[in-house]
């Protein structure tokens, strides 16, 4: 465990920065010139997303700002929105390669299910959570604060819920420091391993489950892996340790944090709109959300999980989810078979 708080740039509190816009890049027009250049060339050689490197999609201007993004997601307040992309002006196939593109300025993709989707759908596809192997980004319903296991994640709006929907954000490293001076006593069972369901995509020789503690004090470094949810369905499985009534009270005092109004910022995405963040320091949630009727109005967001070449050191204990703990080579669901697409449409 960490010697006190940990405090720095990471421990935001939401209230305070939705008072400011200093965590959004609105595009100019010459950088929509840059993406829309960049997507010409590789039109012109007929490359499809998963094709296109960043050596393909020369951003002059742009590209140092995205670099410089990237640090302040690792190294600064963790998230980032980007803001203004027009997306209704590409087919699906262009807005996949520009965002694809972007993405290539900030990481590796990797695959997001056992499908090796690098490009990934956020819709709702009438899924039930009752079936264990549903995620819960394929429902309507609230995800609930988590971690993507992925250095960083990112989302693209294509087109918004008729109400609902807000992305939720908080600080990891504020909710550890405050767990730590509201409830001292507890702090210590988040550092102690949970066991959490895999929901059904299984890496070849693993157990359906793995174990990770909520929080890692690592290298100096803070990180945070979390699904509530996911750690009560491991208990599916008989063999699973059961949960303790000292690692429950653990979690329903986190989980009290994380809806405090003042560490939440809420984001209500517009067409356009790319949310990045860091998982190793923020929780991401979704609210619940009502759909339009018509199938080409329903939600959707495309999603890129990215694995940057200069990440933090991460804990052995991570190779478990992460397959490799390898800066620039770890993250993503890859089962036996797994092979990366980039579907253009929901699958």
């Amino acid at each position: 465990m960490p010697p006190g708080p940990v405090g720095g740039p990471g421990a935001w509190r939401g209230q305070a920065l939705a008072r400011s816009d200093e965590w959004i890049h609105r595009l100019t027009p010459a950088e929509i010139a840059e993406l829309e250049a960049a997507l010409a060339a590789t039109d012109r050689r007929g490359l499809d997303p998963l094709q296109v490197t960043r050596a393909d999609f020369p951003l002059p201007g742009l590209g140092p700002t995205l670099e410089g993004l990237r640090r302040e997601l690792l190294h600064g307040r963790g998230f980032v929105l980007l803001r203004g992309l027009p997306v209704a002006r590409y087919s699906p196939r262009q807005v996949a390669t520009i965002y694809w593109g972007i993405g290539t300025w900030l990481g590796r993709a990797v695959s997001q299910n056992a499908q090796g989707h690098a490009l990934g759908h956020v819709r709702d596809a009438g899924r039930d959570m009752a079936d264990p192997t549903t995620r819960v980004y394929q429902t309507r319903r609230r995800q609930g604060y988590h971690t993507d296991s992925v250095d960083i994640v990112g989302l693209l709006c294509l087109q918004k819920a008729r109400s609902g929907g807000l992305s939720s954000l908080v600080s990891s490293v504020t909710a550890h420091d405050e767990m730590r001076r509201r409830h001292p006593e507890l702090l210590p069972a988040l550092f102690e391993p949970f066991c959490v369901d895999r929901r059904g995509e299984v890496p070849a020789g693993m157990k359906p489950w793995f174990e990770l503690a909520v929080y890692h004090w690592y290298a100096g470094q803070l990180s945070a892996i979390y699904h509530r949810g996911y750690i009560e369905a491991a208990e599916r499985f008989p063999e699973a340790p059961r949960l303790t009534a000292r690692q429950r009270a653990a979690l329903d005092a986190l989980d009290a944090l994380l809806e405090d109004p003042e560490l939440v910022l809420h984001m209500d995405f517009e067409p356009g709109d790319i949310q990045l963040l860091h998982n190793h320091q923020v929780f991401h949630d979704r609210t619940g959300y009502e759909d339009w009727p018509e199938p080409e109005r329903k939600r959707h967001l495309l999603r890129l999980w990215l694995c940057p070449p200069d990440g933090r050191p991460l804990p052995p204990a991570y190779a478990q989810r992460y397959g490799s703990v390898e800066i620039g080579n770890r993250g993503g669901i890859v089962v036996p078979g797994t092979r990366l697409t980039a579907p253009l449409a929901p699958c």
